[in-house]
């Protein structure tokens, strides 16, 4: 059953573009069909970011989602299966610029983790999102290559929670 209203128009499928830039760099790219604002939101709020960042497929789950998203703040995300299995992310924000731009780091892999850029850009009602990771080193990013293999799953997520969310707002 489609749960969209009539006078709703469907969802295009967006494609997700993931490429390596250069021996440091990776970029995904993806416009989603929803405004800045809420693409905002569920990049920055705990409850929302923990629906759609972890891919079904990868059979585990986003066990708790710490974020203080401002200049100086902290994030740490925790994953796992079970609670006897887990893997920390954690880091710091270094530029927080609201609907637009958030620039964190990625310190759990120490000196090799990446600083992470992801930009906001809304056009008729879409947000193209960038995400652009800058590693310390050509090996430091060949070794984290297998994460970005689910980013298309990743966005997806996204866009179904946005789908969500642009519901709610209009009741």
């Amino acid at each position: 059953m489609d749960a969209r209203s009539e006078s709703q128009p469907p969802a295009t499928k967006s494609t997700t573009t993931v490429e390596r830039k250069s021996d440091r760099e990776f970029v995904v790219t993806r416009t989603i069909n929803g405004p800045a604002r809420l693409v905002f939101e569920a990049w920055t709020k705990p409850e929302l970011f923990k629906q759609w960042w972890v891919p079904k497929s990868a059979g585990m789950f986003l066990r708790s989602c710490e974020m203080d998203v401002r200049v100086g703040g902290t994030y740490r995300l925790v994953f796992g299966e079970d609670a006897s299995k887990t893997m920390a992310f954690f880091g710091r924000y270094l530029e927080v610029v609201p609907h637009s731009r958030i620039v964190w780091t990625n310190e759990e892999a120490g000196e090799s983790g990446a600083v992470s850029t992801v930009t906001f850009a809304e056009k008729d009602g879409q947000t193209r999102v960038v995400l652009h990771e800058l590693y310390p080193s050509k090996e430091a990013l060949d070794a984290s290559l297998g994460a970005y293999d689910a980013m298309g799953e990743t966005f997806d997520q996204l866009e179904q929670l946005l789908v969500t969310l642009g519901a709610n707002a209009r009741r």
